[in-house]
């Protein structure tokens, strides 16, 4: 549609785009009328793209294609009519139409890596303001990123592009007559990310493993096509490939490994652009096939001239697979052979053993087998003699309780009386509670012994105790008795008694023992917890209780077992007490590092060293800092409980030779010397005499800041464009700072800031009503500062 304006009395605006047509329109009273045309007060009698027409009481002013020089204000008079119109012709920035769909259409894509430059040319009313946004941020220029622009276009360059440059672009183009947006995409493509880790091991057996992972968080702009799978032999450098998986599939299982083996295993994700780095995996040991574990000892069933028949039972760890039977072994005592009994497994677990030798002593053991192999030996079986049964021995004589306490009763007796053949190779005993049926084995002592202490008995708690002989064909009758625990000892709470050889404090020397003893009571006896550093002891500290005392050994002290040991005892009721002491490891010092001199002041001579290394673990060392002034002469001490690095020596004689020694001290001793090899001297200084030029003065040239034509007010239409200016002069040239009601406008995209030579404009784009108030020009620079304000009016259209 064409603008219109029908002119009336009252001032009229038409608004019109550059290159469209516009029309003005009179209608007057009487058809004889002759009217004229004025334009900014001059009268129109021809114009170019202007035509005047007039149909009956109509006066038309036609513009067939509207250009910057029509723009102005208008006036028809004819007859009695009289009237004004303003045209405003509107210049708004344009983009070729072509190359705003391609750029609007398609995304832009670039490798990353690679540089990208946008070029976007325009046409429009100058000055035409260009900016460029991402996620709603105006780019600016920095290492990568450049903006540019010039009359007719504007420019992004991008010279090594990232995947985080992917995403939505604006491009604002802005000027008095309106604002184009043009959105534009940018994708960077690139190799995937690594996959998302940890790499998880799903299954871990003598013959597979296998791994999982995530995928890749950022696919690098194209979808991942495949992952590729290597391993990495531990304390091997070569890598070799296992193979791929679709990206489906985030899991690989390899069957490929070695028992007990150690691998690394890494993951790459492979895209169209390539593959991404590696995801790698910790050390991951492939499991070996478990053998079963060793069988207890066999025991002997029974023995003959010529043959040993024994038993066994399956061991608690069979392994990954079932037993398939057992390897017996024999060997005579005394020798370190073992013979196999079968050439195959026993599948039963009992064996006679035949074809041995009469009166010769063996000894068994077993050891079981599966799918993974043969397991470990069982212990050897009682050594037993290869000879037909004979007579049990007799029973223990005179079996009587000794003495008793609150949790033991001590057994003595007699050996049986001697009969042909059936010599005692030792003693069994057992024990029940009265209220109990079945007996329990306390111990087996050797033929020697004929007393026992069954302990781990309640007070007062009534038993029964036997005691047989045991012989070569099996044990003899029993002896019996009832017994009955003593009554408990009287409670008491545990205390430490600690006297004034227990010492608070200890300083040990390094390599020699730290012993600590600490007696205590307590009744029933405490449990005792010794503690270093509010930890457990190390490996090497060896405690003792017994007999009323717990007793600390360490053999050789080294600087690690310095800091604080308690000792705690407790009871089941809960109650505790404890002691602490301090240790505190020492030695004769390392002798101090290299000696530095520095003269930082005349006449004097800082020595400086390097510390010694036992300030580490020593904080009682100290250093004295000796002098000699020859080379064979005696040495003196300058400072002593120096606690730091460095000493001054003040009263050094110009000429003379001198000689540092630095040692390191604490309570064992003082350590090896450090000293200087060379001498060391200083010489008195010459006076030097110096004439001092005056320096010349030059004129002061700096000026305060003032304004040679200060700003002026202004009023403008709604819509329309506002310049202001000022000219500003001072030395050095003064910097220019705008205001709009205290409000900096450096970085407001809405106004533009000049400043040539002095000669600052601000330009304010399009007002509105927000833009009315007052305006505030700062100059500055480092001699004073200057201000010029001025007040923004708007009016609006009519």
């Amino acid at each position: 549609s064409v603008p219109r304006c029908y002119l009336n009395k009252q001032l009229a605006t038409v608004r019109v785009l550059k290159g469209d047509s516009a029309e003005l329109s009179c209608t007057v009273s009487k058809d004889n009328v002759t009217g004229t045309w004025f334009k900014d007060g001059l009268k129109l009698t021809s114009m170019d793209g202007v035509v005047f027409e007039k149909k009956g009481l109509v006066h038309k002013l036609i513009i067939n294609k509207a250009e910057d020089i029509h723009a102005g204000k208008y006036r028809f008079e004819g007859g009695d009519v009289k009237t004004e119109a303003s045209i405003f012709v509107e210049d708004p920035p344009q983009v070729d139409k072509v190359l705003l769909k391609n750029l609007t259409s398609v995304p832009t894509v670039a490798k990353a890596g690679e540089g990208v430059k946008l070029r976007i040319p325009f046409e429009g009313r100058g000055p035409i303001r260009a900016a460029w946004l991402k996620d709603r941020m105006e780019l600016g220029d920095d290492t990568r990123i450049r903006v540019d622009k010039t009359d007719t276009c504007t420019t992004l360059s991008i010279s090594s592009c990232h995947r985080r440059d992917c995403g939505d672009y604006k491009i604002r183009l802005k000027n008095d007559s309106g604002v184009l947006e043009i959105n534009l995409k940018l994708v960077v493509i690139d190799k995937p990310q690594p996959p998302a880790g940890p790499i998880k091991i799903v299954e871990n057996s003598a013959n597979n493993i296998t791994i999982q992972w995530k995928p890749p968080k950022d696919d690098g702009g194209k979808p991942v096509q495949r992952y590729l799978v290597e391993r990495q032999q531990v304390g091997k450098n070569n890598w070799e490939t296992l193979g791929e998986t679709p990206r489906s599939c985030t899991s690989f299982t390899t069957s490929n490994v070695e028992e007990e083996m150690s691998y690394y295993f890494r993951v790459r994700a492979v895209n169209a652009e390539g593959a991404s780095d590696a995801l790698e995996s910790g050390e991951v040991k492939a499991a070996g096939k478990a053998s079963p574990g060793a069988p207890d000892a066999p025991e002997i069933i029974s023995a003959s001239r010529d043959s040993i028949t024994i038993s066994w039972k399956a061991p608690s760890k069979t392994g990954t697979s079932q037993i398939m039977g057992y390897i017996v072994q024999k060997r005579k005592k005394g020798t370190v052979t073992w013979l196999p009994v079968t050439n195959v497994p026993v599948k039963d677990k009992k064996l006679k053993v035949p074809s041995l030798k009469k009166g010769v002593q063996y000894e068994f053991r077993v050891a079981a087998v599966n799918a993974a192999g043969t397991g470990q030996p069982s212990e050897p079986s009682e050594p037993t003699f290869a000879r037909d049964p004979t007579k049990s021995p007799g029973q223990v004589q005179d079996l009587k309780v000794t003495s008793s306490d609150s949790t033991s009763v001590t057994l003595t007796w007699n050996k049986p009386e001697v009969q042909d053949g059936n010599d005692v190779k030792g003693y069994e005993v057992e024990m029940r509670p009265c209220d109990s049926l079945s007996w329990t084995k306390c111990c087996t002592l050797p033929a020697e012994s004929t007393s026992c202490r069954v302990q781990g008995l309640q007070a007062r708690q009534k038993l029964l105790l036997r005691v047989r002989a045991l012989g070569d064909s099996g044990p003899g009758d029993a002896s019996e008795l009832e017994a009955c625990a003593g009554a408990a000892a009287p409670v008491v709470s545990p205390r430490l008694l600690i006297d004034d050889t227990v010492k608070s404090f200890l300083v040990i020397k390094a390599g020699n023992p730290i012993r600590v003893k600490i007696p205590f009571e307590g009744s029933p006896e405490p449990v005792v917890t010794w503690l270093k550093d509010g930890l457990p002891l190390p490996s090497r500290a060896a405690v003792s209780t017994e007999d009323g005392s717990t007793q600390l050994l360490l053999r050789a002290a080294e600087f690690s077992d310095s800091g604080t040991y308690t000792v705690e005892l407790g009871e089941g009721l809960g109650k505790r007490e404890t002691f602490s002491f301090q240790v505190q490891i020492t030695d004769i010092p390392q002798p101090p590092g290299a000696i530095r001199l520095e003269e930082n002041v005349p006449s004097t001579v800082t020595v400086a060293w390097d510390p010694s290394a036992s300030e580490q673990w020593d904080k009682n060392l100290y250093y004295t800092v000796l002098k000699r002034e020859s080379q064979k002469g005696l040495w003196h001490v300058l400072g002593d409980l120096i606690y730091n690095n460095k000493f001054t020596f003040t009263r050094v004689v110009p000429g003379r030779d001198y000689y540092f020694r630095v040692v390191a001290k604490n309570d064992l001793g003082a350590s090896d010397p450090s000293e200087t090899v060379q001498p060391w001297r200083t010489w008195k200084k010459k006076v030097e005499f110096r004439v001092k030029a005056q320096k010349y003065r030059g004129v002061n040239q700096n000026q305060p800041p003032r304004f040679l034509v200060p700003l002026k007010s202004h009023v403008v239409v709604m819509g329309s464009e506002c310049h202001m200016s000022c000219a500003v002069g001072g030395h050095p040239a003064p910097k220019i700072t705008w205001y709009k009601d205290s409000r900096d406008l450096s970085r407001d995209p809405n106004y533009f800031c000049t400043n040539d030579f002095g000669v600052c404009s601000l330009v304010v784009l399009g007002v509105t009503k927000q833009d009315e108030g007052e305006y505030m020009v700062e100059a500055s620079n480092e001699v004073g500062r200057a201000f010029s304000k001025a007040f923004l009016a708007i009016r609006g259209n009519s």
